[in-house]
């Protein structure tokens, strides 16, 4: 079959012209996801090194994320709730108890999941302690964030400044301690550090897969198109 006459081959010019773009952006979409996937790899892997490993020495500032063990005794009579998380059909949130040290400010520490309407006791160790856990960075509140009670001390953003203002602590650490443990009864420490989701290598498929078939699709459309007599 003799080749398309050129003028038949102009009749791809502005199709392509708008295909290449997309095919450009779905492309620099699935490379941008497989970096992501790559970094975020790495970080799962790092989080569970430093699980396994034992804690640091605390350092000031510390390093987010990492395990270190504090000690200092704890203030229960400022406990506060942050956030609200539901466990099976029960709704409660993170009790934080502020710990009092030599030689620096309090550290406000997350002790654990307490439940809003209390069946059990909790547990308030006195006297000297050393808690083990991962430091989690202050926060600040978002445009969407739910409004704190500072009175009633439950917050909804772990604040760092705004929470040691509430009860009453002129300076605590910027920064806060997840106690970490496997102990039974109230509250309910964290086992692990906390795990990202990692949809990454999904997002990957989709952007590469909706290339593969723009420019299948494309082609299908141009020999279709060139066999066209008008």
């Amino acid at each position: 079959m003799p080749d398309p006459s050129p003028g038949r081959w102009r009749r791809l010019v502005l199709p392509l012209l708008v295909t290449l773009p997309a095919l450009a952006i779905l492309i620099g979409l699935g490379t941008w996801q497989v970096e992501r996937l790559a970094w975020k790899t790495a970080l799962l892997a790092r989080f569970a090194e430093v699980e396994a490993a034992p804690p640091l020495p605390l350092t000031e500032p510390p390093i987010p994320f990492s395990k270190v063990a504090v000690t200092g005794r704890f203030d229960h009579a400022r406990e506060a709730l942050v956030e609200i998380e539901l466990r099976g059909t029960t709704l409660g949130g993170r009790l934080v108890t502020p710990l009092l040290r030599d030689g620096g400010p309090p550290i406000l520490v997350d002790r654990g999941w307490v439940p809003f309407e209390r069946h059990a006791p909790i547990a308030h160790p006195e006297g000297e302690v050393t808690v083990t856990g991962w430091v989690r960075p202050g926060e600040t509140a978002g445009w969407f964030a739910a409004t704190d009670d500072p009175t009633g001390r439950r917050f909804y953003t772990f604040d760092p400044a705004a929470i040691g203002a509430a009860l009453g602590l002129p300076r605590v650490a910027p920064w806060g301690l997840v106690a970490l443990g496997d102990a039974d009864g109230l509250p309910v420490p964290a086992r692990t550090l906390p795990r990202p989701n990692n949809n990454h290598l999904g997002y990957v498929i989709t952007w590469y897969g909706l290339a593969v078939a723009l420019v299948g699709v494309f082609l299908a459309w141009a020999r279709h198109r060139l066999k066209e007599k008008n």
